[in-house]
This record gives C-alpha cells, structure tokens and sequence, in this order.
C-alpha cells in the first residue's frame, strides 16, 4: 500500500519571492522551492561563463537585465531569442566552436535571483547584477534580433550581443588552456621561440 506524502511546504522567503517576480514583474516561476523562473515566455536567457560574461558587457555597455549565480552569467534577451542564438552563431562564423555559451528558451527555467534589496540565502546563489525594472518594463529593455543596431530600446541588438558573448568565451577558454600548458611545462627547461 502506498504512503501518501505531503507536499513539502514552502518558506516565507519562497512565497515571497515567487510573488515578488508574479506583482512586480508578471514573470511565472515553477512554483517549487527553490524558486525558477520559465524562459521563454517573457524572456530568453544567454548563459555564459561569469568572466566572458563581465567581459562582454564591458564590450556591449548597457544591455537588459543580468544574473550571476556562482561562475556563471545570466544575461536576459528577448523571448524568442534562444531559438535565433544557433543560426547567430554560424552567421557570425563561430558555429561548430565549444563556447561554452548556451542559451534557454521555451520550457526551460533558470533559479530566480534574490529580489533586489534582499540578501542572498547563501554563497553562489543566484543575484542580480542588473535588477529587471518595473512590469512590462523590463522586457523592453531585453536585446532582441531587431533591425541590427537597433532593438527599440537602451539595449544593443542581439547580434552584437551574440558575438561578444561568444568573443569573450573565446578568450576565456584560450587563457584557461593557456594557463593549463603552462602550469604542465617542464621546470628548467627553456622555451623556444621562432
């Protein structure tokens, strides 16, 4: 005979948080602990190492909301984007190349940051870099694959997004093979240069 469990109840920091994203922004979440947020219905999201990440936007300057969770960077993009990101990649001619730049569209999900103003739960959980704004706000300001250089708001095209995202993985994975050949060379033994 089966045993009927319980669901396990949530915490007040769930709770509030899942309805601090439904008040403020309209976003839906999964409804479990810890609590997501599902892609691809107000936005796509751009998942790249943190390092490429600040890299880019350093390249890019002003670009809609951004999550860090750990080593990683969230970038959010227009819905729909995710879908784009694949053919963006062998247009600008870094298909067939491991990135380590991924993006999650429809039916996926990423862990909500905290709300802005609220401390972090504990040490690599999710945060925002840059918060989302006000309802409806925030997904004007996602980079989208508009007219190139221009996405109708403050943010760059997805394009130019897409290629300094998968620049800077680029080099990031180039120094960390870099640093791993150096740190097998054989001590004492010269290199030699052409």
């Amino acid at each position: 005979m089966a045993t009927l469990v319980p669901p396990p109840r949530s915490s007040p920091e769930h709770d509030d948080c899942a309805q601090w994203y439904a008040r403020e922004l309209g976003w839906a979440t999964t409804g479990t602990s810890p609590v997501r947020l599902l892609t691809g219905l107000r936005f796509d999201v751009l998942e790249l190492p943190a390092a490429a990440g600040h890299a880019a936007l350093g390249r890019v300057g002003r670009t809609g909301p951004v999550a860090v969770a750990g080593q990683r960077m969230r970038l959010l993009v227009a819905a729909g984007s995710a879908d784009e990101v694949p053919g963006l990649l062998d247009w600008l001619e870094w298909g067939g190349i491991d990135l380590d730049l991924s993006a999650v569209g429809t039916g996926g999900h990423i862990d909500a940051p905290v709300p802005p103003g609220r401390p972090a739960s504990s040490p690599g959980a999710a945060v925002w870099l840059r918060p989302p704004g006000p309802c409806r706000e925030a997904e004007r300001s996602l980079p989208a694959l508009g007219g190139f250089g221009n996405s109708g708001g403050d943010a760059p095209d997805l394009v130019r997004l897409v290629d300094a995202a998968a620049t800077e993985c680029h080099r990031v994975r180039l120094a960390h093979a870099r640093n791993h050949l150096w740190a097998h060379q054989p001590t004492g033994q010269p290199l030699a240069f052409s």
